[in-house]
């Protein structure tokens, strides 16, 4: 039987519902999703095999004016996985409409060349009738091979999109091990899902100052793992808010993520939170390597 296999790229704005919608097709927690932009900070890979064919969804960080480090790695990381692909898939939310950020996508898109697919989001909150323009205004800046509405939210439309992928990808053996999810390595994943708690629990501020590093990952002669992991924020204040009164909200994070990883690990898990303040660590170069970037200035 011939096989196909190929890497599609989701590239688009902050908030565009990438991470939702990889979600939606893999049916897993690949990548870590909240209502705030700029959640994801680098390429998250989810493997799908779908109709004879493995499709290897990259989820991209959401582009945007890079103004430290970190944000300088994390636009980097969405080209980066872009370029990689076998075919760049523009998600817009339909919703926002043609903001300049988005415009400036497509023209860099559209500069790139290579296979572009262009993917509108949150199409059930949006009238059809405002759907055309949207669509017409896109094609005028860069050429697109295909067009899907979909809601990644609710699911409408992903079927044909996820049918759609498995006929485009290339001929060729599979990359992955088919039962495979994702190549995120746990203890990067145990990073992500804390992190995550922290966008759904604090304050607006705290979570674009904060990072998660995995310390220790020690296997159990019961089977189940212990994970200490350390939460490194910018400053005092978002020290204490994270702790909470009398720790109950490291303590309500850290069940959250629990719950969620004993879920993908399939096995008990003991996790241990440290929160340290250190000023500056968007800036360092070995705190961005611990989540999977680099800085392309470097």
């Amino acid at each position: 039987m011939t096989t196909r296999c190929g890497f599609v790229a989701l590239l688009g704005a902050p908030n565009a519902g990438k991470s939702t919608l990889l979600n939606r097709i893999t049916g897993a927690k690949v990548s870590i999703v909240s209502p705030k932009a700029q959640t994801t900070r680098f390429r998250v890979l989810g493997i799908l095999m779908h109709k004879g064919a493995q499709i290897l969804l990259v989820d991209t960080p959401g582009i945007f004016k890079p103004k430290r480090k970190l944000d300088r790695a994390m636009v980097n990381a969405a080209w980066t996985g872009a370029e990689d692909s076998d075919l760049t898939v523009l998600l817009v939310d339909a919703k926002a409409g043609l903001r300049h950020s988005v415009r400036e996508i497509a023209e860099t898109v559209a500069q790139r060349g290579g296979r572009a697919w262009l993917v509108l989001n949150k199409t059930d909150l949006v009238s059809p009738a405002d759907l055309l323009p949207l669509i017409a205004g896109l094609n005028e800046i860069a050429t697109f091979e295909e067009t899907f509405m979909v809601s990644a939210n609710t699911g409408d439309g992903v079927k044909e999109l996820t049918d759609a992928f498995a006929r485009a990808v290339p001929e060729g053996p599979y990359l992955y091990p088919e039962d495979d999810l994702t190549d995120l390595p746990e203890r990067l994943l145990a990073a992500e899902l804390v992190r995550e708690q922290i966008f759904l629990q604090t304050h607006e501020e705290v979570p674009y100052s904060a990072t998660v590093e995995t310390e220790t990952w020690a296997e159990k002669p019961d089977g189940s793992v212990r994970i200490d992991a350390t939460i490194y924020v910018a400053r005092p204040g978002h020290k204490s808010i994270l702790i909470g009164a009398k720790g109950s909200r490291i303590k309500e994070i850290g069940e959250k993520a629990r719950g969620q990883l004993e879920h993908l690990l399939e096995r008990r898990v003991h996790l241990f939170l440290n929160v340290k303040e250190r000023a500056g660590w968007d800036e360092e170069n070995a705190r961005l390597r611990a989540i999977g970037l680099e800085d392309p200035g470097r």
